[in-house]
């Protein structure tokens, strides 16, 4: 039951990223500009109506409208009156940004929905470990201190939100995102079988870990591309010759690694099938990298094809998790070669 709660959590998690994917292939990072509410709601407008003020209208407090560009929060609960009264009302500090886009709106909302019900998912996994303690104190640990890093991620996406998608956060929202991802696979990893019919090369070890290196500095660099793009296309319009005519030294550095990411993990497999490792991952991690390489060439030849973009960040972060289980497996084959 625990190691199915660890992997219904890790499941979650990747929907939460991409879902991620998906609010920022659409542009709806802003579109609940309040946090952990959505314009003050619980469940959020779908109509603009819905966020003007009215005569004679019951508003809770909290409760958001957009007035005169700007948003304003309902100071208590009250009726309102025949005209606007400035008194019942404060204006929204965090930022300045009063956009209401129904299809941002739900889209971000779901985004927030799948991460909370990821957070309900870690905890549950955090309380069952607690009868692994006797047995391995770091599952119980590590189960914790995961749920201490959705603490912090909810936290982060709120930061997020009110610095108006500050490009620096939104790439430690992701890195973070994946970090998740790597504690659980380890947790899945102590809870499993410790006897493998794998063998332990070094060399093969070392280089798995410099390709989830690369893997990880590529998403990195990838997240600071695309808020280049972003800031091009709204400067000069959408248009490849326009907002590539000056690429910036990340958008090189990005393409280089891809290639050099590709020759690493073809390397690996090609030492796995050598030396007869028996690393069934190694074929998927290739796949992952002509999928990864595929959908790049798409969004810099074809001006971003729809979902391309989504697919390219999601892909990666499967390709990291995949990885990095890699690594957990080379390390029960090295153990079980020091004790044979």
């Amino acid at each position: 039951m625990f190691r199915n709660t660890v992997k219904i959590s890790l499941i979650l998690v990747y929907l939460v990223i991409v879902a991620g994917a998906v609010v920022r292939m659409t542009g709806s990072g802003m579109g609940c500009p309040d946090w952990p509410k959505c314009f003050g709601y619980y469940i959020p407008p779908t109509e603009q109506s819905q966020l003007e003020w009215h005569a004679n209208q019951d508003y809770e407090k909290g409760q958001v409208i957009i007035l005169d560009e700007t948003l304003q929060v309902a100071k208590q609960n009250f009726t309102s009156a025949k005209v606007f009264q400035k008194s019942n009302w404060e204006l929204y500090t965090k930022h300045d940004y009063a956009i209401f886009n129904p299809t941002h709106t739900w889209v971000e909302y779901i985004n927030r929905l799948v991460g909370a019900l990821a957070g309900l998912a870690v905890l549950l996994m955090a309380i069952l470990s607690i009868w692994k303690w006797k047995k391995n104190k770091k599952i119980t640990l590590l189960a914790w201190f995961t749920t201490f890093l959705m603490g912090f991620q909810a936290w982060l996406g709120a930061t997020v939100v009110y610095s108006v998608l500050a490009p620096v956060r939104i790439t430690l929202h992701m890195v973070v995102a994946l970090l998740i991802v790597a504690v659980i696979l380890y947790i899945l990893y102590l809870a499993g079988e410790k006897y493998t019919s794998k063998k332990y090369l070094a060399s093969f070890r070392n280089l798995v870990i410099f390709s989830a290196v690369l893997t990880l500095i590529q998403v990195v660099l990838g997240t600071e591309v695309r808020q280049f793009v972003d800031l091009q296309v709204k400067q000069l319009g959408y248009e490849k010759s326009l907002w590539l005519e000056d690429p910036n030294l990340q958008f090189y550095i990005h393409r280089s690694f891809s290639f050099l990411g590709l020759f690493v993990n073809l390397l690996i497999w090609w030492k796995n099938k050598k030396h007869h490792l028996g690393y069934s991952l190694t074929n998927w991690v290739i796949v992952l990298i002509l999928a990864e390489i595929a959908t790049g060439i798409l969004m810099y030849y074809l001006d971003f094809p729809f979902s391309t973009q989504a697919l390219h960040l999601v892909i990666a972060s499967v390709l990291f998790g995949v990885q990095y289980y890699l690594i957990l497996q080379t390390n029960k084959a090295k153990i079980q070669l020091k004790k044979a």
